[in-house]
């Protein structure tokens, strides 16, 4: 199954501060695509999952 692209916004603890995001990801399924979020901001910002919120996942529009 080919990945497609997904748009997966939410925020994420930066400090006392809860900073938005919007990334797109390539991924199989929406789960994961969260699960890649995960992943890239956890590893980026030394972030535990707890501090990641995701507030959804959608398939990205076609540029």
């Amino acid at each position: 199954m080919a990945d497609q692209k997904f748009e997966v916004k939410g925020s994420f603890l930066m400090g006392e501060d809860w900073t938005p995001y919007t990334k797109v990801v390539e991924a199989p399924n929406e789960k994961q695509a969260e699960e890649r979020t995960f992943a890239t901001i956890g590893s980026k910002h030394k972030l535990k999952r707890r501090y990641i919120k995701v507030d959804g996942v959608k398939p990205a529009k076609a540029e």
